[in-house]
């Protein structure tokens, strides 16, 4: 019999020397001194939580728990989806976009008994793959199937980092057990920095698909939204490729923070648009075995222990009133192309499940303000942050030198300003081309990520040493725009029925936070 003292299940957290951290006796003993209970008393201990405690020399795994001392606990259930027929049911949504906050929408629509109907501009996420290569070999994008448009969203392939602290803006846990039922894997559920990689989540996401489908949903490719039905002071539609008409109850707009197109025709609309901060910098990149060394205190040249992972840093400081920060860090990933047109050069990161690229690479970016883009306002208006952005990418394209060839200057070369006469080795398929990347940027840009890079170099010695490179330009971080919405029914403020969702929208930042917007606007529907 169980002792009333110790109800089942018990949560116990134990703190184990990294050699010690996967031994089952070693968790046991240390699981049975922290209940001052014998070893043999422990029925059952299943692991909830595991984090690595790496701030100090000596390192520490933390593990969490759940116990149960002589009856053992029930197996758990396998998380299952169970969704409504929505196949007939009286009300439908469309959903502009297939990323996170649109995938999260269309099965959070259906649980709620609407009829969700994804409009993608892009191609399926298998068809998707194949137009990465022209990406990657020519230098040629497909304009509307790429790294950032398509099945999934951007995050697709971008590594599928979970990490979130948008704990706030709904049930996070939610999230990661919907992607553990389209195949995920369940370590998401336990690690504290959860991923999934770029070669796993198209079929995760291609999962998700099916769970709309069966349900009754519809999901269409090559499906790009060029006009909306507008009626009254209210939606009800959109136009699809210039020529057919899609109608229904309502329309939860979750494009993307890439979908140009989709601003100018809001614009174009006098539909309400806000410009709000964003931030634009490079991508900077130094060896894998370089930011172990530094994060896991050894020395250079030392074996990685098998049971750490790549490790990964996040920097951050505030320089003259403007945040400078690392970004969508990748640890052991790879540099990829992001444009979404090809007249312009986009550079983003990415990680396969292992991360086991010796590169490391992450996103170096400083905040800019709407009044930052005011020298582009005259002839764009409320889109200056747009043609900001556009300035900068179509300024990469002309000093790559062609395709999708980026530009790129060693890191200690910017700080000193000077040429780069050669290039650190590149995870970045299409090439670099040495460049004066800072006397590209704008100078309030360029002169703050000089002082950031100074300061992260003392924090972490060899981060602006020779083997660090900086390569142009990362300018997709979020939305230069917020399409505003009624706080209490999500609701554009000027239009009935359309629903501003996901990062595009300027609500959200990353795949969690997206996802958790697009229940949270599909929750609204009623």
């Amino acid at each position: 019999m169980t002792d009333p003292a110790f109800p089942a299940p018990l949560t116990v957290d134990v703190l184990l020397p990294l050699a010690l951290s996967e031994d089952e006796d070693a968790r046991r003993k240390a699981i049975a001194r922290k209940l001052k209970v014998h070893p043999r008393r422990i029925q059952t201990m299943r692991l909830q939580k595991h984090s690595i405690d790496a701030r100090k020399k000596d390192i520490k795994v933390r593990l969490r728990f759940a116990v149960a001392l002589d009856t053992p606990l029930p197996e758990t259930e396998p998380i299952r989806l169970d969704l409504p027929s929505v196949a007939g049911a009286p009300k439908t949504v469309l959903i502009v976009g297939s990323g996170p906050a649109g995938l999260f929408a269309a099965l959070n629509a259906i649980r709620r008994g609407w009829r969700p109907i994804v409009l993608e501009r892009g191609k399926d996420v298998s068809a998707r793959r194949y137009d990465l290569a022209p990406i990657l070999r020519h230098g040629t994008v497909v304009e509307d199937s790429n790294y950032c448009f398509g099945e999934g969203g951007a995050g697709t392939f971008s590594d599928g980092k979970l990490y979130t602290r948008a704990t706030k803006r709904g049930p996070v846990s939610e999230v990661y057990e919907m992607l553990v039922a389209h195949g995920a894997p369940g370590r998401i559920l336990i690690d504290s920095h959860p991923h999934i990689g770029s070669n796993l989540l198209p079929n995760v996401v291609r999962a998700m698909r099916q769970s709309i489908l069966s349900a009754g949903g519809d999901v269409r490719f090559g499906a790009k939204v060029t006009d909306l039905l507008l009626d009254g002071g209210a939606i009800r539609g959109v136009v699809v490729n210039g020529a057919v008409e899609v109608t229904g109850d309502a329309v939860i707009l979750a494009a993307g923070h890439s979908a140009r197109d989709i601003y100018r025709l809001l614009a174009a609309k006098s539909i309400r648009l806000e410009q709000k901060a964003f931030a634009v910098g490079v991508r900077i990149e130094h060896p894998q075995s370089l930011i172990d060394s530094l994060q896991y205190h050894y020395e250079r040249g030392r074996e990685r222990p098998r049971l750490l992972p790549a490790a990964s840093y996040a920097l951050a400081t505030k320089v003259r009133d403007r945040g400078v920060h690392s970004f969508c860090m990748c640890p052991g990933g790879f540099i990829v192309p992001a444009s979404t047109e090809n007249d312009e050069v986009v550079v983003n990161g990415m990680s396969l499940s292992k991360r086991d690229s010796p590169f490391a690479n992450s996103g170096m970016v400083v905040t800019v303000e709407p009044e930052d883009t005011r020298d582009f306002a005259d002839e764009h208006g409320i889109l200056a942050g747009i043609a900001f952005q556009k300035h900068l990418e179509q300024a990469a394209k002309k000093a790559g030198g062609g395709g999708q060839v980026a530009p790129g200057q060693r890191a200690l070369d910017f700080f000193l300003r000077r040429d780069s006469t050669d290039l650190p080795e590149t995870s970045y398929k299409p090439g670099l081309q040495a460049a004066r990347l800072d006397e590209i940027m704008p100078l309030f840009i360029v002169s703050r990520m000089r002082e950031a890079l100074k300061m992260f170099g003392k924090r972490m010695p060899g981060y602006l040493g020779e083997e660090a490179n900086l390569i142009g330009f990362e300018t997709r971080t979020s939305s230069p725009l917020r399409i505003p919405r009624d706080p209490a029914t999500l609701q554009h403020p000027d239009v009935r029925g359309l629903y501003p969702c996901g990062e595009g929208a300027g609500f959200a930042g990353g795949i969690v936070s997206a996802a958790l917007d697009g229940m949270k606007c599909a929750a609204a529907l009623g």
